[in-house]
C-alpha cells in the first residue's frame, strides 16, 4: 500500500523566517507535532518538531502557549530556521507503508514529509497515520475474530488454510504471519469476519492443524 493513500494533505507548513511561538500556535491549531518548514514554491527546507520549540523554548515557557491564540500573542527571538532539522528524511509519494513504518521505528521520528521529484511538499505522514493504515489494511474496524494456527514452514500449507476457509465460506480481512513461533514452524493470524468460526476450527483440527489459544502458555511466547 503507497502512503499516498494513507498521508495528511493538504499540509500546514511554515516559513524558515518565521518566529517558533507561530509554530507553537499552528501546532496547537491543527492538532500536530510536526511541521514541514518551505521557502517558494513549497519546496521543502526542513523540519520542525514540536520536540525542537521545546528545547527551544523551555519547558515552563512552552507550556505558556496552551492556546493557538496565546501563542500567535507571543513574540520571541528564536526564528524557525534557527530550531528546525535541515534536510530531514522525507518519503515520494510511491514509497510504502512498510518503508515508512521500517524508517520510523529506525530514526525515530514521528512524521516524514511527502515530497515530489521537485522537493515541493505534496503530503505528510505521521505515526497516526501510518496507525490509521494499518487498521485500515487489516480490516479490523469491521466485527469479527481472530484465529490462530500453526503451520508448517511450507507454502503448501498456507495454501490449505486459505483454501478451507473460501470452502467454508469464512471471508477474512487479513492475515498475518509471524515466521519466528517455533522450530519449523510459523503462527498464522487470519482475522476473520465472521463471528461463529467453530465450523471452521473443527475443519482444520481435523486437517491436523494445531489451533493456538490465547490462555494457553505456549500462546505467550511471540510477545
Amino acid at each position: 500500500m503507497f502512503i499516498s493513500q494513507f498521508m495528511t494533505t493538504p499540509v500546514v507548513t511554515i516559513d524558515p523566517q518565521a518566529d517558533v511561538a507561530r509554530a507553537r500556535s499552528l501546532m496547537i491549531h491543527h492538532r500536530c507535532r510536526h511541521l514541514p518548514v518551505t521557502g517558494p514554491d513549497n519546496v521543502l527546507l526542513g523540519m520542525v518538531s514540536d520536540r525542537d520549540l521545546r528545547s527551544a523554548l523551555g519547558s515552563t515557557y512552552f507550556h505558556e502557549f496552551d492556546t493557538a491564540d496565546n501563542g500567535a500573542a507571543v513574540k520571541t527571538a528564536v526564528r524557525v530556521r534557527d530550531v528546525m532539522t535541515r534536510d530531514p528524511i522525507r518519503l515520494s509519494a510511491v514509497s510504502t507503508i512498510q518503508d515508512a513504518l521500517l524508517l520510523m521505528e529506525k530514526s525515530r521520528v514521528g512524521a516524514f514529509p511527502v515530497v515530489d521529484d521537485g522537493r515541493t511538499v505534496i503530503g505528510i505522514i505521521s505515526d497516526r497515520d501510518l496507525l490509521n493504515a494499518f487498521v485500515q489494511v487489516l480490516g479490523i474496524k469491521e466485527p469479527g475474530a481472530l484465529l490462530g494456527i500453526v503451520m508448517d514452514e511450507k507454502i503448501e500449507a498456507m495454501g490449505k488454510i486459505v483454501n478451507v476457509m473460501i470452502s467454508e465460506k469464512v471471508p477474512f480481512g487479513s492475515i498475518l504471519v509471524y515466521r519466528n513461533w517455533r522450530p519449523g514452524k510459523w503462527a498464522v493470524f487470519p482475522y476473520l469476519l465472521a463471528m461463529n468460526i467453530s465450523h471452521l476450527k473443527e475443519k482444520l483440527r481435523d486437517m491436523g492443524f494445531e489451533l493456538i489459544d490465547p490462555g494457553d502458555g505456549d500462546a505467550g511466547q511471540w510477545r
